[in-house]
């Protein structure tokens, strides 16, 4: 089982994204993802956050908000507890990123880029200001075949 955080940072109407492309063997290649990545030993979530925005992006987060968890299974991939947060405050100047291309994309293009089927649900949670949530997403290879949101299945 792993660990990660992953973070949507937004920027007025727009949010930084990365789209990977630059790792070998990714499980996220060519998606659209926000900003994150595992646990390191002794790590809260808090700390796994920062750490992966600064070393991902060169920004130092100021107003960020946890907004669930986000348990992924899959058929391909060990089990993976994601804890999602999104974030408005921020300083610093963005720079290159070693896993991928970092790009501030509109809100409403954000379903229309390659990205996770179940990225849709959390981020639908995510505009609608849901309390805190607990997801769970199970894939067969990249499609998602099942979808329980705070103990109700919902698809």
């Amino acid at each position: 089982m792993i660990n990660t955080t992953l973070c949507y940072i937004r920027r007025g109407e727009e949010y930084l994204m990365l789209h990977r492309i630059k790792k070998e063997n990714d499980l996220n290649h060519d998606k659209w993802i926000g900003i994150g990545g595992k646990f390191e030993d002794k790590e809260s979530p808090e700390d796994c956050l920062l750490r992966e925005v600064l070393e991902e992006t060169g920004l130092t987060l100021t107003g960020y908000r946890c907004r669930g968890v986000v348990t992924f299974v899959s058929d391909r991939w060990a089990t993976e507890y994601m804890h999602l947060f999104t974030a408005d405050g921020f300083t610093g100047t963005l720079k290159d990123c070693d896993e991928g291309v970092l790009e501030w994309i509109p809100k409403e293009q954000l379903l229309k880029i390659p990205h996770w089927e179940g990225d849709e649900i959390f981020l639908n949670l995510i505009w609608q200001d849901a309390p805190f949530f607990s997801l769970k997403v199970c894939y067969k290879g990249d499609r998602l075949v099942r979808a329980v949101l705070n103990g109700t299945i919902i698809r």
